[in-house]
């Protein structure tokens, strides 16, 4: 890899998502076992966990100090508001701890730890500084620390995305998915169940059975996957990767449709009226966050189709990685009208044509892209 454009970024990304997500796993058996304070909700309702915070923390800190701070542009989801309130003292304390946990076990990634334990106000510092509104010019490294809380929080899938935007371009893409397991038909066990399981069985040495980090850089037509890093073992470039490729399958009525488990942000009626009408048949494939992205990049399903209600705007952080991993892998992204998505306009997709369609191949999608023309006059949307 080395000489090449993106060289350096690709690889630092790739660590410290495997970062990232190891950090994730050990509070996610924590927060399903126990239940937990670990847990706060946003303005919003949506919920906002220890694990969020704390990989921002140790993403924003780790590109910060490799590629300097002054030069450091992230924009990312969480902010300091609910953790800098008087009530939340201890759940800060907690995401201090676990950021220097986290940052302590640096060099088995091969990135260099802080000299020394970084304090509340450095930690908090790290978080504040992920406020770049992006834009058409320059670089903005695109971060979501958990995409996917809610499946966090229930011992279920998410997703660690990182991306690098260069002058409103995606041009690298790394999504960590530390329950998105090697062999799809895992996917149908809740995580829990699979968890169980595990303690059940003798331990097996298919370190693929896990999870994922799949990472893609524009341009290349490539996409890659890795195993997790093993609790004993240390991160090797290229560390056992291998090429993934989306699926062939073109033919509607063969073809698997990703769905959103929650219904909140998205209009579920109007994309089961819209898969009747291309004749799609298979059960479809429910998994929270950006693992959809993984599934039609790796080639176990080959459709995602997201309709915003009404008044929901879509955020670069949920898309950025998965887009530039998908099309790599011989995919297409487009919004509803066929064009591509415009991540050059700040956080938000601004102008998004009715929703996003993301397919396996060219075909599939132009026969998506002419069935949501037909369809949407008649829906109620």
């Amino acid at each position: 890899m080395e000489g090449e454009k993106y060289a350096k970024e690709l690889d630092v990304a790739v660590r410290v998502v495997h970062m990232a997500c190891s950090l994730c796993q050990r509070l996610q058996q924590g927060i399903v076992s126990a239940g937990s304070d670990l847990v706060k909700s946003k303005e919003d309702d949506s919920p906002v966990t220890v694990a969020d915070w704390s990989v921002q923390a140790t993403v924003s800190w780790i590109l910060s100090e490799l590629f300097g701070s002054q030069n450091v542009s992230i924009i990312a989801e969480e902010d300091v508001q609910t953790l800098s309130k008087s009530d939340s003292a201890s759940l800060l304390e907690t995401v201090v701890n676990t950021v220097n946990e986290c940052l302590a076990g640096a060099p088995k990634y091969g990135l260099k730890s802080p000299p020394k334990a970084l304090n509340t106000s450095q930690v908090l510092e790290a978080i504040s500084r992920c406020n770049s509104v992006g834009g058409p010019k320059g670089r903005h490294w695109v971060l979501d620390p958990v995409d996917g809380t809610l499946g966090f929080v229930r011992g279920d899938q998410y997703a660690v995305a990182l991306a690098l935007v260069e002058d409103g371009k995606v041009v690298i893409g790394v999504l960590g998915c530390p329950n998105y397991p090697m062999k799809k038909e895992l996917l149908s066990y809740h995580y829990q169940y699979h968890e169980t399981m595990s303690r059940l069985s003798p331990p097996s040495d298919d370190m693929w059975e896990r999870g994922c980090v799949m990472y893609a850089k524009r341009g290349s037509g490539e996409a890659w996957m890795q195993p997790p890093i093993p609790g004993d073992k240390k991160f090797v470039w290229p560390n056992s990767a291998r090429l993934v490729q989306v699926s062939s399958i073109d033919d509607p009525k063969l073809a698997t449709c990703c769905e959103p488990v929650e219904k909140a942000n998205s209009d579920h009626s109007f994309t089961a009226g819209l898969a009747h009408s291309v004749g799609l048949r298979n059960q479809p494939l429910r998994v929270y966050s950006m693992v959809k992205y993984a599934a039609i990049a790796r080639g176990d399903a080959e459709l995602f189709m997201k309709f915003a209600r009404t008044g929901y705007k879509e955020k670069i952080w949920d898309h950025a990685a998965g887009v530039v991993i998908v099309e790599e892998a011989g995919g297409v992204v487009t919004d509803a009208g066929g064009r591509p998505l415009d991540f050059s306009k700040g956080p938000y997709l601004e102008g998004l044509d009715r929703g996003i369609v993301v397919c396996s191949g060219a075909t599939l999608h132009e026969k998506i892209i002419d069935a949501v023309y037909a369809s949407w006059d008649s829906s109620n949307l």
